[in-house]
């Protein structure tokens, strides 16, 4: 069986047919049996904004999935920190627009269950089966379970994770001290007392809501185990079902101080799914690439970068986003991307690291991966702002030889016309 596919479609435009560029592109995807996209924006109309966004108010036409499907793409998921830009609303009528043109999805649901369920695709090559959850959402995305006496909560399949910084024994009891001066868990102990709240364990600060341990000094997630064995649960359903399982996971977390490096509860989370019975991870999120990892024969890509990236293309925002500038909506779309970007210096598309992609195709022969190969894009940095964001192969721009330097403390090797060496 084989696959391609890519990272992060913040898509806000429609596709011009076709621009320079585009029939290259489609015409690689279109080598996958299977084709995967992250859908990261809302697809809907007439919605109630969220109070909360994934960073920027993403929303769209329906029309626009019609141009995801011109690229080739025949599965999505809408798991990601942008689905719920727009409230439940929102949300439901882009699960509704996604089953409308005809996309198999997963991530996302009206119940925990239906996000957790594997989306199956199938094939002249076989049946494959793909899991998406996100470990980067807005505050109440998660889904929930129906119950015996009321339906279930919209949302997305959670990879919940929890923040927990380590410091030295001095500087723990410097937090402590100040914590007890300010009265900060003043609160906490009365529910303690009530009966209402576990008493801290020794060595363990909840400050501002972040816990605190004493040890070497760094940043790491704990992960919730109730969602890594629901997401094994559906990797184990799914090797019933399938031949191929395919894991999505969208993730913002940075844990080192460097957004290219791959934080150690991504790469266990990676690494279990391959243990319990997925063939490959396809990462997403931070809006730039991380490593490709072989781990026991199977590829991991920490995160594939952006497909589609048009940021700020929006025609029509929330009164929260200008607020958030200080800006009222008399100043208009332009002068909120303008203070944003302080004068078009700044962001997303003014970095030539989170303009840039690769596009994998591999193959499986009898659940054994035999070939993969790398296509790297870029999204037109430097054009003008009508034309940017748009995906095109850029074979001389040193995007392969960054890709391989990143990875190659994984043990990958990757040669210059993108094919990555296996054994």
């Amino acid at each position: 069986m084989k696959i391609t596919a890519v990272g992060d479609c913040a898509l806000q435009k429609r596709l011009p047919k076709y621009y320079d560029g585009f029939e290259e592109v489609r015409d690689y995807i279109m080598q996958g049996d299977v084709r995967f996209f992250n859908l990261e924006t809302t697809v809907c109309e007439d919605c109630y904004p969220g109070k909360y966004s994934g960073g920027t108010w993403l929303r769209t036409e329906p029309e626009v999935l019609r141009d995801a499907l011109d690229f080739g793409f025949n599965v999505t998921t809408p798991a990601n920190n942008h689905c719920m830009d727009y409230s439940y609303e929102g949300f439901l009528q882009t699960l509704d627009n996604i089953k409308a043109v005809g996309l198999p999805s997963s991530g996302g649901g009206r119940t925990l269950a239906e996000a957790t369920a594997p989306a199956y695709i199938d094939t002249p090559a076989g049946r494959a089966a793909v899991i998406s959850c996100t470990s980067s959402y807005s505050y109440g995305a998660e889904a929930g379970e129906q119950s015996r006496d009321l339906r279930g909560r919209p949302g997305i399949n959670p990879l919940r994770t929890e923040q927990v910084i380590y410091l030295p024994r001095e500087e723990f009891d410097q937090l402590s001290a100040i914590a007890d001066k300010v009265g900060l868990n003043d609160y906490n102990n009365i529910l303690v007392k009530e009966g209402y709240r576990n008493p801290p364990k020794e060595g363990v600060l909840d400050f501002c809501k972040t816990e605190f341990r004493i040890g070497e000094p760094k940043i790491t997630y704990r992960m919730n185990q109730e969602d890594l064995d629901r997401i094994k649960t559906a990797i184990r359903d799914a090797r019933f079902q399938a031949d191929i399982v395919l894991i999505s996971i969208h993730s913002h977390n940075c844990e080192k101080g460097d957004k290219e490096a791959v934080p150690d509860f991504l790469a266990d989370f990676c690494h279990m799914c391959i243990d319990a019975g997925a063939h490959a991870v396809l990462g997403h999120g931070p809006h730039l690439l991380r490593p490709l990892e072989i781990y026991k024969g199977f590829p991991i890509f920490y995160s594939l970068g952006d497909f589609i990236l048009h940021l700020e293309n929006g025609k029509i925002i929330p009164d929260d986003y200008y607020r958030k500038y200080g800006l009222t909506p008399d100043a208009g779309v332009y002068e909120v991307f303008r203070k944003r970007t302080r004068d078009f210096t700044v962001g997303l598309q003014r970095q030539s690291v989170m303009m840039e992609a690769v596009i994998p195709f591999f193959e499986f022969e009898g659940g054994v991966l035999k070939e993969l190969k790398l296509l790297p894009v870029e999204l037109g940095l430097g054009k003008p702002h009508s034309q940017i964001g748009w995906p095109r192969v850029k074979w001389d721009g040193g995007i392969l030889e960054r890709y391989a330097e990143m990875s190659a403390p994984f043990g990958t090797v990757i040669l210059p016309d993108g094919t990555v060496k296996l054994s």
